[in-house]
């Protein structure tokens, strides 16, 4: 059987087993812990932004400030990615998950307690340190858990986390800090997030089938190692380009929303409670169309649904309610198609002693990406006097062109990639 990169040699992490038996009950458990623990994460991020309105006055910080407070969690993440990096195959995933998920629920915490802007400058700082590495762990444990051909589907379930997080964190979040004040939101991730680690803690099997794969070489020269393996560099640049789409949009979605589009205020969360709740169920879905028909057909499928939707979207004058959402809709369904195949696919290019390494850099990449594109999109796009975003269709035309180029990235990729047919004996 050939390996997953035909370069060099991947051994097996078990003895090999049908895909098309399915996941077993463990693994189904698995998924579902690790894509909870992905919500808390993801909705301590997430949650923030919409809590601005109220943390700024009460903290007396401008806006400046505040935007400071935001993008010290992403810096700090993408700093912690590539410092833990070549310490990430070292140790058994499930204590490396274990330990930055307490110091995550420890910087969530001084989040919920801070009084100042300093306390929160910091304990954001702390919070990202942290949090920046827990996806890298989760997709290294995915990866070493689960078939090739069973990652399609995993993948499309651990995608739910965010979905999630817009339709029943944010709400409720925005709920809290209404009645008990900004803090609120942040201390019930911690409650959340400490039930969630003892149950990490207590059922979840050791995954330390890498170390008997990692070779005798310092965290630096494993770093080095990562960074400098041809193969590796090309997963990298496509994971960069792939981040940027997102952030390219997203942060200017609600402004163009109300001043464009003409959507109330008031009614932009039904947009985003239904806009996450189809894509809740398309997840799942397009998982196991990736694993069914093929991984880079799917991703050929989000590409082109992509590149038409942001055409129409980018260009919509005033709209009806109706047709926003079901163009939003529509939009993240393409989305979440490029992003569930693509990582799926990725995940077949680190070889299993490299997986940790391989996966906190590309996190730094994912974070350092969607950074610098936020910023390209705000020298492009600009306010006029009504408030209206001028120039948006300017940014849509550079998401087509990234688009397009990762669709030429990752076909190279998927010719490289056969796929192991091994699970791992932790998730027998």
């Amino acid at each position: 059987m050939s390996s997953a990169v035909p370069a060099r040699t991947m051994p097996a992490l078990t003895p090999a087993a049908s895909a098309s038996a399915g996941l077993s009950s463990y693994q189904k458990w698995v998924v579902a812990l690790l894509a909870f623990l992905q919500f808390t994460v993801i909705l301590d991020f997430m949650i923030i932004s919409p809590l601005g309105a109220i943390l700024m006055p009460t903290l007396k910080i401008t806006p400046a400030q505040f935007g400071l407070v935001v993008s010290s969690y992403a810096f700090s993440a993408g700093a912690a990615g590539l410092l833990t990096a070549g310490f990430a195959d070292r140790f058994d995933r499930k204590k490396l998950l274990l330990f930055f998920y307490g110091g995550f629920i420890l910087g969530t915490l001084l989040c919920g307690i801070a009084r100042s802007y300093q306390f929160l400058l910091i304990a954001r700082m702390i919070t990202g340190v942290f949090a920046g590495v827990i996806g890298s762990i989760v997709f290294a444990i995915t990866t070493d858990l689960f078939a090739y051909q069973l990652r399609g589907r995993v993948m499309g379930v651990l995608q739910t986390a965010f979905a999630a997080s817009s339709v029943a964190g944010i709400p409720a979040g925005l709920y809290l800090s209404n009645r008990w004040g900004w803090n609120a939101p942040f201390l019930l991730i911690v409650a959340i997030g400490v039930l969630v680690g003892a149950v990490t803690l207590r059922y979840l099997r050791p995954i330390d089938a890498h170390l008997r794969l990692h070779p005798d070489r310092s965290p630096l020269h494993h770093l080095f190692h990562t960074l400098s393996t041809p193969r590796y560099l090309q997963g990298f640049a496509t994971t960069g380009l792939l981040s940027t789409g997102g952030f390219l949009l997203m942060p200017y979605m609600s402004a163009f929303s109300v001043h464009n589009l003409g959507i109330a205020f008031s009614r932009l969360p039904l947009v985003y409670l239904v806009t996450g709740a189809s894509a809740m169920i398309a997840g799942p879905l397009i998982g196991r169309a990736s694993d069914a028909v093929g991984k880079f057909l799917v991703f050929c499928f989000g590409c082109v649904a992509t590149v038409i939707m942001v055409m129409i979207y980018t260009h919509l004058g005033v709209t009806p309610l109706s047709v926003v959402i079901l163009v939003n809709c529509l939009l993240f369904v393409g989305v979440s198609s490029r992003m569930i195949s693509a990582s799926a696919l990725i995940s077949a290019i680190p070889h299993p002693a490299d997986r940790g390494s391989y996966m906190s850099i590309s996190s730094s990449i994912q974070q350092i990406s969607g950074g610098i594109a936020a910023v390209v999109g705000g020298l492009i796009v600009t306010e006029s006097s009504t408030g209206a975003l001028e120039h948006f269709d300017t940014v849509g035309y550079v998401l087509v062109g990234s688009t397009l180029i990762t669709l030429v990235m990752m076909y190279f990729i998927s010719r490289r990639i056969a796929a192991p047919a091994t699970l791992s004996s932790a998730a027998a």
